[in-house]
Protein backbone atom coordinates (compact mmCIF):
# COMPACT_ATOMS: atom_id res chain seq x y z
CA UNK A 1 0.00 0.00 0.00
CA UNK A 2 1.18 3.50 -0.81
CA UNK A 3 2.08 5.88 1.96
CA UNK A 4 -0.74 8.14 3.06
CA UNK A 5 -0.60 11.85 2.30
CA UNK A 6 -1.97 14.82 4.23
CA UNK A 7 -4.44 15.41 1.38
CA UNK A 8 -5.84 11.87 1.65
CA UNK A 9 -6.11 12.31 5.42
CA UNK A 10 -8.09 15.56 5.02
CA UNK A 11 -10.40 13.91 2.51
CA UNK A 12 -10.97 11.03 4.94
CA UNK A 13 -11.86 13.40 7.78
CA UNK A 14 -14.26 15.33 5.53
CA UNK A 15 -15.90 11.97 4.78
CA UNK A 16 -16.25 11.07 8.47
CA UNK A 17 -13.37 8.58 8.55
CA UNK A 18 -10.23 8.70 10.71
CA UNK A 19 -7.08 6.54 11.00
CA UNK A 20 -5.57 4.58 13.86
CA UNK A 21 -2.66 2.18 14.08
CA UNK A 22 -2.81 -1.04 16.09
CA UNK A 23 0.14 0.15 18.22
CA UNK A 24 3.15 2.45 18.13
CA UNK A 25 5.21 -0.35 16.54
CA UNK A 26 2.63 -1.28 13.90
CA UNK A 27 3.17 -0.28 10.28
CA UNK A 28 -0.48 -0.86 9.40
CA UNK A 29 -3.12 1.86 9.65
CA UNK A 30 -6.83 1.09 9.96
CA UNK A 31 -9.70 3.40 9.01
CA UNK A 32 -12.61 3.96 11.39
CA UNK A 33 -16.12 5.18 10.71
CA UNK A 34 -18.03 4.34 13.90
CA UNK A 35 -21.82 4.03 14.02
CA UNK A 36 -21.86 6.52 16.90
CA UNK A 37 -19.55 9.51 17.32
CA UNK A 38 -18.62 11.45 20.39
CA UNK A 39 -19.07 15.20 20.01
CA UNK A 40 -18.89 18.09 22.42
CA UNK A 41 -21.50 20.78 21.77
CA UNK A 42 -19.49 24.00 21.94
CA UNK A 43 -22.11 25.55 24.19
CA UNK A 44 -22.29 22.44 26.37
CA UNK A 45 -18.86 22.21 27.99
CA UNK A 46 -19.30 21.33 31.67
CA UNK A 47 -16.67 22.90 33.92
CA UNK A 48 -16.89 21.57 37.48
CA UNK A 49 -16.50 23.86 40.48
CA UNK A 50 -13.18 22.20 41.33
CA UNK A 51 -11.87 22.76 37.79
CA UNK A 52 -13.00 26.41 37.87
CA UNK A 53 -11.09 26.82 41.14
CA UNK A 54 -7.93 25.34 39.59
CA UNK A 55 -8.28 27.59 36.54
CA UNK A 56 -8.78 30.70 38.71
CA UNK A 57 -5.54 29.93 40.54
CA UNK A 58 -3.66 30.91 37.37
CA UNK A 59 -1.24 28.07 38.11
CA UNK A 60 -1.39 27.01 34.46
CA UNK A 61 -0.71 28.82 31.22
CA UNK A 62 -2.52 27.74 28.03
CA UNK A 63 -1.02 28.25 24.57
CA UNK A 64 -1.80 27.12 21.05
CA UNK A 65 0.53 25.68 18.41
CA UNK A 66 3.69 26.36 20.40
CA UNK A 67 5.07 22.80 20.41
CA UNK A 68 2.91 20.51 18.28
CA UNK A 69 5.60 17.81 18.04
CA UNK A 70 5.98 17.67 21.82
CA UNK A 71 2.21 17.35 22.27
CA UNK A 72 1.82 14.50 19.80
CA UNK A 73 4.85 12.75 21.34
CA UNK A 74 3.33 13.09 24.83
CA UNK A 75 -0.01 11.76 23.55
CA UNK A 76 1.80 8.73 22.11
CA UNK A 77 3.88 8.15 25.25
CA UNK A 78 1.64 5.61 26.97
CA UNK A 79 1.58 1.87 27.36
CA UNK A 80 -1.08 1.39 24.68
CA UNK A 81 -1.35 3.86 21.81
CA UNK A 82 -2.67 4.03 18.28
CA UNK A 83 -0.12 6.71 17.33
CA UNK A 84 2.69 5.21 15.26
CA UNK A 85 5.51 6.85 13.28
CA UNK A 86 3.39 7.32 10.14
CA UNK A 87 0.52 8.89 12.10
CA UNK A 88 3.03 11.23 13.76
CA UNK A 89 4.50 12.20 10.35
CA UNK A 90 1.06 12.78 8.81
CA UNK A 91 -0.26 15.01 11.58
CA UNK A 92 3.02 16.92 11.78
CA UNK A 93 2.72 17.58 8.04
CA UNK A 94 -0.88 18.74 8.58
CA UNK A 95 0.38 21.05 11.32
CA UNK A 96 2.92 22.58 8.93
CA UNK A 97 0.04 23.13 6.47
CA UNK A 98 -2.00 24.88 9.18
CA UNK A 99 -4.61 22.10 9.32
CA UNK A 100 -3.61 20.34 12.58
CA UNK A 101 -3.31 22.27 15.82
CA UNK A 102 -2.25 21.76 19.40
CA UNK A 103 -3.27 23.25 22.70
CA UNK A 104 -0.60 23.17 25.39
CA UNK A 105 -0.89 23.51 29.15
CA UNK A 106 2.17 24.70 31.06
CA UNK A 107 3.08 24.80 34.72
CA UNK A 108 6.26 26.63 35.74
CA UNK A 109 7.52 26.44 32.15
CA UNK A 110 6.98 22.67 31.83
CA UNK A 111 4.51 21.10 29.41
CA UNK A 112 2.04 19.23 31.65
CA UNK A 113 -0.95 18.66 29.38
CA UNK A 114 -2.34 19.18 25.95
CA UNK A 115 -4.25 17.94 22.97
CA UNK A 116 -4.13 18.02 19.19
CA UNK A 117 -6.53 17.64 16.32
CA UNK A 118 -7.47 18.54 12.76
CA UNK A 119 -9.37 21.59 11.54
CA UNK A 120 -11.60 21.49 8.46
CA UNK A 121 -13.96 24.38 7.86
CA UNK A 122 -16.04 24.96 11.01
CA UNK A 123 -15.22 21.51 12.44
CA UNK A 124 -12.39 20.48 14.72
CA UNK A 125 -11.59 16.80 15.05
CA UNK A 126 -9.93 16.08 18.37
CA UNK A 127 -7.37 13.32 18.09
CA UNK A 128 -5.69 12.77 21.42
CA UNK A 129 -4.95 14.43 24.73
CA UNK A 130 -2.54 13.88 27.58
CA UNK A 131 -2.08 14.99 31.15
CA UNK A 132 0.98 14.85 33.39
CA UNK A 133 -0.81 16.88 36.10
CA UNK A 134 -4.30 16.46 37.43
CA UNK A 135 -6.78 18.52 35.36
CA UNK A 136 -4.23 19.52 32.70
CA UNK A 137 -6.05 17.78 29.83
CA UNK A 138 -9.35 19.29 31.01
CA UNK A 139 -7.77 22.74 31.00
CA UNK A 140 -6.52 22.08 27.45
CA UNK A 141 -10.07 21.17 26.41
CA UNK A 142 -11.46 24.35 28.00
CA UNK A 143 -8.83 26.34 26.08
CA UNK A 144 -9.71 24.58 22.84
CA UNK A 145 -13.45 25.17 23.23
CA UNK A 146 -12.82 28.87 23.94
CA UNK A 147 -10.72 29.17 20.77
CA UNK A 148 -13.28 27.27 18.69
CA UNK A 149 -16.10 29.50 19.93
CA UNK A 150 -14.07 32.63 19.14
CA UNK A 151 -13.24 31.23 15.70
CA UNK A 152 -16.88 30.54 14.79
CA UNK A 153 -16.61 26.75 14.81
CA UNK A 154 -19.76 24.66 15.05
CA UNK A 155 -18.47 21.12 15.73
CA UNK A 156 -15.96 19.49 18.06
CA UNK A 157 -15.75 15.83 17.06
CA UNK A 158 -14.16 13.61 19.73
CA UNK A 159 -14.47 10.33 17.77
CA UNK A 160 -15.48 8.09 20.69
CA UNK A 161 -17.37 9.13 23.80
CA UNK A 162 -15.49 8.10 26.93
CA UNK A 163 -16.75 8.53 30.50
CA UNK A 164 -14.12 11.29 30.92
CA UNK A 165 -15.43 13.21 27.89
CA UNK A 166 -19.06 12.60 28.89
CA UNK A 167 -18.33 14.19 32.28
CA UNK A 168 -17.22 17.31 30.41
CA UNK A 169 -20.43 17.54 28.36
CA UNK A 170 -19.70 15.16 25.50
CA UNK A 171 -22.61 13.37 23.87
CA UNK A 172 -23.01 10.60 21.34
CA UNK A 173 -24.61 11.14 17.94
CA UNK A 174 -25.31 8.74 15.08
CA UNK A 175 -23.10 8.59 12.02
CA UNK A 176 -25.92 10.12 9.96
CA UNK A 177 -26.30 13.10 12.30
Amino acid sequence: MEKLTPEVLLYAYASGVFPMAESSESDEIFWFNPEKRGVLPLDGLHISRSLRKVMKSRRYKVTANQCFSDVIAACADREETWINAEITELYTALNRLGRAHSIEVWECGALVGGLYGVSIGAAFFGESMFSHQSNASKIALVGLVARLNLGGYSLLDMQFLTPHLASLGGVEITREA
